[in-house]
């Protein structure tokens, strides 16, 4: 399955897969309003067997058919408490 990838112009390292370059017209409004202007990063054609850093290939493949698109968040980074002496 060939996919198109975006990221955002408001947040890093946040990406939208879509299975049609430059097609948004399955995405909320809202959250395009949250994303900003769509940058194109690049063309990728998964399978099962092709491994993502951040997501599993087949939710990914399987939203991009139901819902045509997938968002890959950020990672969660978690600062820890300063020590107070």
């Amino acid at each position: 399955m060939l996919c198109f990838i975006y990221k955002s112009s408001k947040k890093p390292e946040l990406y939208l897969f879509v299975p049609e370059k430059g097609n948004f017209s399955n995405i909320d409004e809202l959250l395009f309003t949250e994303f900003g202007t769509p940058e194109f990063v690049m063309e990728l054609e998964l399978t099962a067997s092709r491994k993502l850093a951040r997501a599993n290939t087949e939710k990914v493949m399987a939203s991009l058919k139901d819902k045509g698109y997938f968002v890959q968040m950020p990672p969660v980074t978690f600062n820890a408490p300063e020590k107070t002496q």
